[in-house]
Formats: C-alpha cells, sequence, structure tokens
C-alpha cells in the first residue's frame, strides 16, 4: 500500500472541469501559519505535473520525478531550518505543461498540488481550501522547442501575479508510491562574464543540465534584455539554435528596478549570452546545476593512460548530469526515460553511485507502462506512446542483470509478468521454427542514427519490409533467454526455447560460405551488427567465435554510440579484452577521443557533431566504456577503479 496523504488534494479553479486545452500554466499558491516551541518539521508533498517550494521565501526544493497516476511519486523535506517562531508562509509554484511528449505525463488537465506539514513528528496542517493561489502572468512564452519538449520561457516581468484567491478542492484518485522518492540536489555555478557594450558571455567551463537565475536592473519599464543559451560556439558566435532542434533564445521584458529572473525548467547548456538594451545592467547572471543526488565517494579511476582517464571522465560527467529525476535520454530535445537509453546510463550510473534507485525506478516505469496504455512503451513514463521493438526485448536482460547487482529476488519475481508479456507479444511474429518474421507494430530500430548501421542490409522503413531479418531475431533470443535464467533463479518451471531458437537462427543467418552472419535471409550482406548481437547474446557457436571476432575487429566500432556497448561486449564475450581496450582509447572517427576532439565535455548523440543531423551534445546513452571496464575489464589491463 502506498502513502496515504492526510491532506486534500488542491487545483487553480481554471481546472476543476479538467480543461485539457490549457498549456504553459503556473499557480502561485500560498498558506500562512503560526509555530510555536517547534524543535522539527518536514512537508510530504507532490504536484502535477511539477511544482518549486519556499518556506517563507526560501528554496526548499523540486519535484515530483514523473510518474503515472496509480503510481505517482512524492518528496519528503526537512523544513526545520527554514521555519521561524511566530507566523510563517509556505508556497509553491506549481506547473502544469499541458503538452503530449516524453518528458511529462501531462496534457490530460491534471493540475495541483498536496501536502502533508508535520510539527515535531505530528500531522500539523496541509492543503486545503484555505490556501490560496494565482496564476503567475509573467511566463508568456508560446513557442515550443525540442519535440514539444518545453516552453520557451519569455517573461514579462512587469506582471503582477494574479490577485489571490481560494483554491479548489478536488477528490483524486492518485495512488501515491509508498516512499518518498529523492529529489534533485541543485547548486549554483557561477563564473565572471566576459563584456562588451551591451552584451554579457558566460562561458561555465563544460556543460551542464540546469537553469539560469539573471538579477538585472532596468531604468525604465518595457526594456528588455535577450537571453541565449547554447551547447557550442560556432564561427557567428553562440549558437544558440542548437543542433538538436531547441531554440534557446527567451526575452524578458523588465520592470524598473531590479529583476530576479529564475528560469523554471532545465536546459542542457554551457554557455550563455545576455543582450541588454540601452538602461539596463546584469549585474549577474549564475547556473542553477542540478542533478540526481550524487555521492561524494562514487567511482574514480586509476591509470597511467591519459586517453583512458579522459574518456572515463567524460562517461561520468555525462552520466551524473543525465540522471535527473529519471534516466534521461538528453536534456535537450527530449527529456525522456527511453529503455535503451537507460540500459546504459542506468547500469552506468548504479556502478559509479551504488544506488540502484533510478535503474530500479526505470524498470517499474516500464512496466507501468502497460497499466498506462495497455502496451509495452519505449519511454515511460510520459504522455507520448511510443514502442520500439529493440528496447523492450531488452527489458528481460535488463531485470536479469540487476538481479545480478542487487540480489533482490522479490523485485525480480515482480519483473518476471512484464518479461512474460514481453515474449509472448513477440512470439506472434514467430513462424514455424520460433524466428520473427515481419514485426510491423514495433519500429524496429537496429541502431541509430541510420548511417552507423553499416550498411545493414534489410529495408527497416514504415512499414518494415516483410521477411525475417538477424538485429530483431538476435533481441528476441535475448529475451527469450534471460527470461528463462529468471526462472531458474526463482525456482518457476518452464520449457526451454531459448536452444532452439539459437539453433534456428544459426541455420538461417550464418553463412557456411563466409563464416559470418547476415543482415537476413535474403543477403548475403554482413554487418558489424549481426554479427557483434549474435557474439555478445551467446548465440555464436564455439568454431564460429574467432572468426566473428576477428570480423568485428578488423570491421571496427562501425556503429552508434548506443550500439558501441554491444560490440565491446562481444568482443570480451570471444576474449578480445585487449582489442576492447583499444577500441575505448581509440582517436578514430567513431571513438570518444573524437568526440573530445571536437570540444565535448559531455558524449554526444552520435560520434562525432556532423555524423547526426540534429545531434544533441548530451547524450548518456554514449556511456558504455563504464559498464566494460567495470564489467569486462577489471584485472584485465592496466587500472584500477575504486571508491
Amino acid at each position: 500500500m502506498g502513502y496515504v496523504f492526510k491532506s486534500k488534494w488542491i487545483t487553480a479553479r481554471e481546472f476543476e472541469n479538467g480543461a485539457r486545452e490549457i498549456k504553459n500554466f503556473y499557480m502561485n499558491v500560498k498558506k500562512d501559519f503560526v509555530i510555536k516551541n517547534a524543535e522539527t518539521a518536514y512537508v510530504n508533498i507532490t504536484a502535477d505535473d511539477y511544482y518549486k517550494l519556499y518556506v517563507n521565501g526560501k528554496f526548499v526544493g523540486q519535484g515530483p520525478a514523473p510518474s503515472y497516476s496509480f503510481s505517482y511519486n512524492y518528496n519528503r523535506f526537512d523544513i526545520t531550518p527554514f521555519i521561524k517562531e511566530g507566523k510563517n508562509t509556505v508556497s509553491a509554484l506549481v506547473y502544469y505543461q499541458g503538452l503530449i511528449n516524453r518528458a511529462f505525463v501531462s496534457g490530460d488537465g491534471r493540475q495541483g498540488l498536496i501536502a502533508d506539514i508535520f510539527i515535531d513528528g505530528d500531522y500539523a496542517f496541509g492543503t486545503d481550501e484555505t490556501w490560496r493561489y494565482g496564476k503567475d502572468g509573467s511566463f508568456i512564452g508560446t513557442r515550443t522547442y525540442g519535440y514539444d519538449t518545453a516552453f520557451a520561457e519569455d517573461r514579462d516581468m512587469r506582471s503582477r501575479d494574479a490577485d489571490l484567491i481560494p483554491c479548489a478542492v478536488k477528490k483524486h484518485d492518485y495512488i501515491f508510491c509508498e516512499k518518498p522518492f529523492p529529489a534533485v540536489e541543485i547548486y549554483l555555478v557561477s563564473v565572471e562574464p566576459t563584456v562588451s557594450k551591451n552584451r554579457y558571455f558566460y562561458d561555465f567551463g563544460r556543460e551542464y543540465a540546469g537553469n539560469l537565475r539573471v538579477t538585472a536592473v532596468s531604468e525604465r519599464d518595457g526594456a528588455k534584455i535577450i537571453i541565449r543559451c547554447a551547447e557550442e560556439l560556432d564561427e557567428s558566435g553562440l549558437r544558440y539554435n542548437l543542433r538538436c532542434g531547441c531554440d534557446y533564445e527567451e526575452t524578458c521584458i523588465l520592470k524598473k528596478g531590479e529583476n530576479i529572473i529564475e528560469q523554471y525548467d532545465y536546459k542542457g547548456m554551457r554557455y550563455t549570452e545576455i543582450s541588454a538594451e540601452s538602461g539596463v545592467s546584469v549585474k549577474s547572471a549564475q547556473l542553477l546545476a542540478r542533478h540526481y543526488p550524487f555521492p561524494e565517494i562514487s567511482a574514480k579511476i586509476k591509470t597511467d593512460d591519459e586517453n583512458l582517464k579522459a574518456v572515463f571522465e567524460l562517461c561520468k560527467h555525462t552520466v551524473l548530469y543525465g540522471a535527473q529525476e529519471a534516466l534521461i535520454d538528453c536534456p535537450t530535445r527530449e527529456k525522456g526515460q527511453y529503455l535503451g537509453d537507460a540500459f546504459i546510463s542506468g547500469f552506468s550510473h548504479l556502478i559509479l553511485t551504488k544506488d540502484d534507485r533510478l535503474l530500479k525506478k526505470a524498470l517499474e516505469n516500464a512496466v507501468q507502462s502497460l497499466k498506462f496504455s495497455g502496451e509495452f512503451l519505449a519511454v515511460s513514463p510520459c504522455s507520448l506512446k511510443q514502442k520500439i521493438a529493440d528496447y523492450a526485448l531488452l527489458f528481460p536482460l535488463m531485470c536479469l542483470r540487476y538481479y545480478e547487482y542487487t540480489e533482490d529476488a522479490a523485485f525480480l519475481e515482480k519483473m518476471l509478468c512484464a518479461c512474460e508479456y514481453i515474449n509472448r507479444y513477440f512470439k506472434k511474429f514467430a513462424d514455424g521454427d520460433g524466428l520473427l518474421n515481419t514485426v510491423n507494430e514495433q519500429w524496429n530500430l537496429v541502431d541509430w542514427p541510420e548511417n552507423c548501421r553499416d550498411g545493414y542490409d534489410f529495408d527497416l522503413s514504415n512499414p518494415i519490409c516483410e521477411g525475417r531479418h538477424n538485429a530483431v531475431n538476435a533481441y528476441y533470443i535475448c529475451a527469450l533467454d534471460s527470461t528463462e535464467k529468471i526462472k531458474d533463479i526463482l525456482g518457476v518451471p518452464y520449457k526451454s526455447r531459448s536452444a532452439e531458437l539459437k539453433t534456428a537462427f544459426n541455420r538461417a543467418f550464418l553463412n557456411s560460405a563466409t563464416g559470418l552472419y547476415t543482415d537476413s535471409e535474403k543477403t548475403e550482406h554482413s554487418s558489424v551488427h549481426s554479427n557483434m548481437l549474435a557474439l555478445a547474446f551467446g548465440i555464436c557457436p564455439k568454431e564460429s567465435v574467432k572468426k566473428t571476432a576477428d570480423y568485428l575487429v578488423e570491421r571496427g566500432m562501425r556503429c552508434s554510440v548506443f550500439a558501441s556497448y554491444f560490440y565491446l561486449k562481444a568482443l570480451c564475450e570471444a576474449g578480445r579484452y585487449g582489442d576492447a581496450y583499444k577500441a575505448i582509447v581509440s582517436k578514430g572517427k567513431n571513438s570518444w577521443l573524437n568526440m573530445i576532439s571536437e570540444g565535448a565535455t559531455t558524449c554526444f548523440e552520435a560520434w562525432s557533431k556532423e555524423q547526426k543531423h540534429n545531434t544533441s551534445l548530451f547524450h548518456p546513452w554514449a556511456a558504455s566504456p563504464i559498464i566494460i571496464l567495470f564489467e569486462e575489464l577489471r584485472g584485465k589491463a592496466d587500472f584500477e577503479i575504486y571508491y
């Protein structure tokens, strides 16, 4: 049973009857209260879509982590340092976005806040009809960026808050999680600007996930500043129209006097430039960096190989700031928790921190997507419904490997039903020998972007070509094999199918003339992908391992940064540890050092800025070296990972 709030769900009156058409709505909600002789105080709080909490004008925390209404997250904050004897004020800025995207479970008309306040361990009061609210009209942006990920935060600081009126109380159907989920850590990053006339330029030194707090003083009402943020510079200066499709230019109209402009949502950025009209001076621009709590004692690497050290630190920094309230794919274009991305970032984060909660949440969210949509989704929890066959088929392997780290058999048992569902779902595409034929209800990814598929010779366009192809069947066998291993651990009886499917796979795709795997039954073309997946998933027979591994080494890492995990894993499965190490520290075109040579401080979405037309320069799905170094190469190369 989950946590039961004692207080009432309060909402803006604009949402009393649903109001799905409302978008980009900010609600300021406040309540005064009196304290006498209190020693401790804490609050349990959540909102839909999001809140930022203040006590006596001081920031306390924000949340919640994205979640579906039937398993809704909440936060707990110790507010003892913020309260005082006598009159106090608790307030929150609650945001409802209203877009259908990968970042929020929104667009459903659900809006509001609920909070329980405890004084000296006892429930004291909470949200009810005595709380008052007003709409914050300073947020005037209507343009969205990314994949309808966020609204531009254009502001009019002259706009006064609406008069406060009583909140509406609404009966709710939320089922809350049993325990509070950790809130993100937030801290200031400050640098001195380079000032040229009315332009203020800030280089924060590396890319972060965060938002800005700008203090500007204007001599008159109506003067403007333009805030631009970017991941990189180009020949014209700040590249604020990001490669990934986010136009990070926002205009603020100022009131006379001091204006403190704090952005609400976060971005991926390294650079900021503020252009001010005459009569305006920018006193400061600080970055409020944010990420999931990261322990002081985290994994470090000791090595004399400066290239290895650089790759490890690049991946670690990327995973650190890519871990928000979920394992996001990037902090710019999508901000979504893709299951495939979480396979890489989740285990990397677990290795770095020894904290399994984010990865566990990602697995739970994937299972919850079945209840939310009736289908197993590739990205969750969010209001967008997207299916990717490769990611769904990775789920049983993720559950198995999570157990290998945690030995949490009870959780593994809870995940088994979803593993069985996935296997049943894909079985409907099976031929007589069990191999999948024309999986046309989901995106067959194979790899992304398309130009990183090493010429994979099967038409993956929508609708997908009819026939049987290598990659989706390799993932399918991996799913079956992992599920059977889970049942072995749990003592659940079953009839094995994975062994006979491996035989069918080798019969269908292993070319006897070349000794290599082909991309499909219709071609003699062999790609890195058709060979690395067979080797990484234990499908390749012993007599073919050397030939397959030789081919992978000869071809090189001709795959995406995401698929690099399977390339490196395949080499390690073949005992080619030295070759895996060389690939990690390679200076070739497809390498992490190539990203660094192009100025990366976080991993790119692709191997270089130009390899993908809308490349994100901050993508944790590229962090596979952390997993391979920790799990496969420790003790087999001259480095040490320690805590």
